[in-house]
C-alpha cells in the first residue's frame, strides 16, 4: 500500500528553497523512519481556555477529546500570524459518579496563532475563541446521550447495524475522534461501539461503520456495548468486562484521514480482550489494531488491518502499557500517535512517566483484513504474545511532551509539584497544519490538546451545578516539525529569463488515473518572505512529453477562486491578492511533464515553481 510519493523528479535539476525559514531551535530532534527524517523543532506556542468556560448551551466546555481543522480554513496572515477554524470534541461529560444524560457535541473554535520559538511565559501564543457548539443527534433530530449503554440489548435503527443504546432509549455516543471533510460532513469515532459514525455538518447521524467482530464487545455470546460506567440507579453489566472485543473504555480512540482523502484510519485504544486486554495496565495489553477503510467507493470498505504494538514504561518495578490517545495520518503508510500513562498530572500524582508522540509505519506490516483474526475465536496476540508470522507496524518514539527544557520555555512543567502550570493527565487531540513557509515547504505545526475531564470548581451540566476537586484548564501545545514530504509537492527557486534561460522543472504524474495538480510560478508574492529581486510578472507554461504546451497562465487572478481553493486544500501558502503571480489548476493524465517560468517582459528575476497534487 505504498502510494507516496506520487510525484517524482524526471530529468531536471531542482534547486530547493533554502532561505527565509522561520526561526527554529538550534538543535532539533530528528528520528528516521524508513530512512526518512522526522524533525522536531520544538515547542513554539501554548494556549489556554478557562476551566470555567461555558458553551452555547450554558454547560461546562470540557476540553479536547479530539480536534481537527476545517479544510480550507488555515491561513498565514500578512503579519506572520496564522488563523483557522478548529472542530473540537469534548468527552462524555462530567461523570465523577457515573455517566449522565449529557448530549455529546462538537465545538467550533476560531484559532489565531503567533509562533514563538524562543518561548513566552504568557502562554497566549495560541488564541482560542469559542464560536459555536453543535450537538449530535439521530437522523430524526433525537439527541444522542453519553449514558453508558445497556449491557444486554442494542439499539435498532433502519439501515444501521446494532447500535449502543442507553436505558432511556437514546443512542449512546462516547466521541473520541473527529475528521472534518471538505463538504462539511464529519467522521466521528466512538468508544462504546467501537464504531465510526458519519454525521452531517449539523450533527445529524448519517451512517455507521461496524468494525470486524474481533473488536465488538461481547458478553454472554452477544453484543454488549456497556463500559461498566452505569448512571446512578442503573445496574452494572454482568460480567463487568466483555469476554471478547474492546476492553471497557478502550474503544475506537484514534481517527484520521489520509492526506489524499482516500483512506480513513481508526485505531483501537489498546488490545482487545482476547489479545491480552485483560484489564489494568498489564504489559500484555500492548498489541492493538489499526483499521484502514477505502473511501473511494459509495460506502467505506475495510482494506487494511494492522497490528500496532504500544510502548511500555516502568512504574516502580512494574512494566506498564502507554495506551494511545489519538492519531493523525502523515501519508498512506505512516501515522503519528500520541501515547501516555494514566493517573499522572494536574490534580493527581504530579509527575508523568510517559507522554510521547510516536511514528508508526505500516508499509511492511501484515495486512490482517479478511483473515481469521477478524473473528474473536482467533486471537491476534493470545496472552499478549503476537501470533507467529504476523509482522507489526514499526514504532519510533519522537516527541516527548515531558521534555523539561521545552516546557520551561513557556513556564510549564511535568511535576514534581502541582499547580496550574503542571501538565494535565490526558493529552488526547492531534492536528496537523502546514507552516505555509515557502522556504520550508515540509514544515508543519502539530497541535496537541488535553482532555480536562470537565474539571472545574464552577461546573454546570445536565441542569445542575457541580464542583470538582481541582480547576483544570483546556490547553493546546504547538510544535513545529518537519515531515518527509507529507504533501506531494515539488518546489524549485531559480533565476528566470526569456527563451533558453527560462526557469524549468520536470515532473512525472504516476499511477493509473488523471490527477488534479496545482502548478504555480511565483514571483511578486515572494517579497512577503524577504526575497529580493523576484520576477515581477512571471508567465507559466506546462508542457507534455511531446513538448506541447498543455496549459499557460500569466496571472493567477484569471481563476482566483479556483486557485485559492486548490491552494487551501493542498496546503500551499496564499498568493498576494492582486499580484501578477501565475498559477493553474490542471487535471493531468499520467505521464512526463515540464514547467517553464519566464518573464512577461524583458526583465529577469527570481521565481519559484511549485507543484502540488490537490487532494
Amino acid at each position: 500500500m505504498r502510494l507516496f510519493p506520487r510525484l517524482v523528479v524526471h530529468t531536471f535539476t531542482i534547486s530547493l528553497l533554502a532561505t527565509c525559514s522561520l526561526e527554529a531551535q538550534t538543535a532539533p530532534a530528528t528520528v528516521y523512519v524508513g530512512g526518512r527524517p522526522f524533525v522536531n523543532q520544538g515547542l513554539v506556542g501554548v494556549g489556554r481556555m478557562s476551566h470555567s468556560l461555558k458553551d452555547k448551551f450554558g454547560e461546562t466546555f470540557g476540553s479536547f477529546s479530539a480536534f481537527a481543522f476545517q479544510p480550507g480554513s488555515w491561513r498565514r496572515n500578512a503579519d506572520g500570524t496564522y488563523s483557522g477554524t478548529l472542530f473540537a470534541e469534548p468527552d462524555r461529560g462530567y461523570n465523577a459518579v457515573g455517566t449522565t444524560n449529557y448530549v455529546p457535541r462538537f465545538n467550533k473554535i476560531e484559532v489565531r496563532f503567533a509562533p514563538s520559538p524562543a518561548g513566552g511565559v504568557a502562554q497566549n501564543q495560541v488564541g482560542l475563541t469559542l464560536a459555536d457548539t453543535i450537538q449530535f443527534s439521530e437522523a430524526n433530530g433525537t439527541p444522542m446521550t453519553s449514558l453508558d449503554p445497556t449491557s444486554a440489548g442494542t439499539g435498532t435503527r433502519a439501515g444501521f447495524p446494532a447500535l449502543p443504546q442507553a436505558f432511556n432509549g437514546r443512542l449512546s455516543l462516547d466521541a473520541e475522534g473527529i475528521v472534518v471533510n471538505p463538504d462539511g460532513t464529519l467522521w466521528v469515532s466512538d468508544e462504546y461501539g467501537p464504531y465510526i459514525f458519519k454525521f452531517s455538518a449539523e450533527g445529524r447521524l448519517l451512517s455507521a461503520i461496524r468494525p470486524p467482530e474481533a473488536l465488538i464487545p461481547k458478553r454472554n455470546g452477544a453484543d454488549s456495548f456497556a463500559s461498566n460506567n452505569p448512571s446512578e440507579g442503573q445496574p452494572a453489566p454482568v460480567p463487568p468486562d466483555p469476554t471478547t472485543g474492546r476492553q471497557n473504555n478502550q474503544g475506537m480512540e484514534g481517527l484520521a484521514v489520509s492526506p489524499d482523502g482516500r483512506t480513513l484510519f481508526g485505531l483501537l485504544q489498546s488490545a482487545t480482550r482476547q489479545d491480552g486486554g485483560t484489564g489494568g495496565a498489564s504489559a500484555v495489553r500492548f498489541t492493538t489494531r489499526l483499521l484502514a477503510y477505502d473511501l473511494t467507493g459509495p460506502t467505506p470498505t475495510l482494506k487494511g488491518e494492522y497490528a500496532l504494538q504500544l510502548p511500555t514504561f516502568v512504574q516502580g518495578t512494574a512494566t506498564r502499557v502507554a495506551a494511545q490517545s489519538e492519531l493523525v495520518a502523515v501519508n498512506n503508510t505512516q501515522v503519528l500517535v500520541i501515547a501516555r500513562d494514566s493517573g499522572f498530572g494536574r490534580g493527581l500524582v504530579p509527575t508523568s512517566l510517559y507522554r510521547k508522540v510516536l511514528v508508526y509505519d505500516i508499509a511492511n506490516a501484515t495486512n490482517l483484513a479478511g483473515t481469521n483474526y477478524d473473528s474473536p475465536a482467533t486471537p491476534l496476540a493470545p496472552g499478549g504474545v503476537l501470533a507467529a508470522g504476523v509482522v507489526p507496524a514499526t514504532r519510533t518514539e519522537w516527541i516527548d511532551l515531558n521534555d523539561p527544557a521545552q516546557l520551561a520555555k513557556f513556564g510549564l512543567k511535568n511535576g514534581p509539584t502541582d499547580d496550574t502550570n503542571n501538565l494535565s493527565e490526558k493529552w488526547e487531540a492531534l492536528a496537523l497544519v502546514p507552516a505555509l513557509d515557502p522556504a520550508a515547504p515540509d514544515d508543519w505545526f502539530l497541535f496537541i490538546g488535553n482532555d480536562n475531564d470537565f474539571l472545574t470548581t464552577q461546573g454546570f451540566q445536565v441542569g445542575a451545578a457541580y464542583t470538582a476537586t481541582v480547576d483544570n484548564d483546556s490547553m493546546v501545545l504547538v510544535y513545529r516539525i518537519t515531515l518527509p514530504s507529507r504533501l506531494v509537492n515539488l518546489s524549485s527557486r531559480a533565476q528566470a529569463g526569456a527563451g533558453a534561460n527560462a526557469h524549468t522543472l520536470g515532473f512525472v504524474v504516476a499511477g493509473a488515473r488523471p490527477k488534479t495538480m496545482l502548478i504555480r510560478g511565483v514571483g511578486p508574492s515572494l517579497a512577503a518572505y524577504g526575497v529580493t529581486g523576484a520576477l515581477a510578472d512571471p508567465v507559466l507554461a506546462v508542457f507534455d512529453a511531446a513538448g506541447r504546451a498543455v496549459f499557460r497562465n500569466d496571472n493567477w487572478t484569471d481563476a482566483a477562486a479556483e486557485n485559492r481553493t486548490a491552494a487551501a486544500r493542498a496546503g500551499a501558502f496564499a498568493l498576494a491578492e492582486g499580484s501578477r503571480d501565475a498559477a493553474v489548476v490542471a487535471v493531468l493524465d499520467p505521464g512526463v511533464y515540464s514547467v517553464q517560468v519566464s518573464p512577461a517582459a524583458e526583465a529577469t528575476g527570481l521565481s519559484l515553481i511549485e507543484i502540488y497534487e490537490v487532494p
